[in-house]
């Protein structure tokens, strides 16, 4: 299982991050986000390789802003935390060639898996997250029960309130419903303050998940 660290900003602690070998590593573009990158934003030199590969996350940009973020940081990945519609995600694939998409979905009891089909032919990757009052980073665990409702078509990445505790009995539901999980995405619950990642607990997270 891949592991994706989101929400990093401080260059120190992309570099201690780096140590642990993340396959994916997030950077947050989304103006209201306690982890937001920031306009100046610059990549520390250990980053500026195509491993682990870089993640924007986006909520409601243009795609205009989306392509320049994607060449100015060498992003392998675009995740659409906001509204984009299917035409949106198929304009934004079209626009940068070989950007791949993770679209978000913030789930409930009741969430209706048909709202995907249309998404299907334009995402690479699916992301459930918790539906709370913020873009992701609730540090709140879903009901997973939800997802037996899902196809496995397009692999996932499985957020929302992901932590040490909870991690196995993840693991074995995963395993128990034979879900198509591309990668865990550890977020606040890896932090000691926002966007400043625990180094300790990432590396116990790693060992589990190895």
């Amino acid at each position: 299982m891949h592991l994706k660290v989101c929400g990093m900003r401080e260059p120190h602690n992309i570099t201690e991050v780096l140590n642990v070998q993340p396959d994916y590593l997030g950077l947050i573009f989304f103006e209201k986000s306690a982890r937001y990158v920031g306009e100046n934003f610059e990549l520390p030199v250990p980053l500026q390789g195509a491993t682990p590969r870089k993640v924007g996350v986006f909520v409601n940009h243009s795609l205009e802003y989306i392509a320049a973020k994607a060449k100015r940081y060498q992003l392998a990945l675009a995740q659409l935390h906001g509204d984009e519609s299917p035409e949106f995600c198929q304009q934004l694939k079209n626009l940068v060639p070989g950007l791949q998409l993770v679209k978000v979905f913030r789930v409930a009891d009741n969430f209706d898996f048909k709202t995907l089909n249309p998404y299907k032919p334009h995402c690479d990757f699916f992301l459930f997250d918790t539906k709370g009052k913020d873009y992701g980073g609730n540090g709140i665990v879903f009901n997973w029960d939800i997802l037996k409702g899902y196809d496995n078509e397009l692999p996932l990445f499985m957020s929302g309130g992901l932590s040490l505790e909870n991690l196995q009995d993840l693991q074995s539901f995963i395993t128990t419903h034979r879900l198509n999980v591309h990668a865990i995405d550890v977020n606040s619950k890896f932090e000691v303050a926002p966007a400043l990642k625990d180094i300790d607990k990432l590396q116990a997270l790693k060992r589990l998940i190895s």
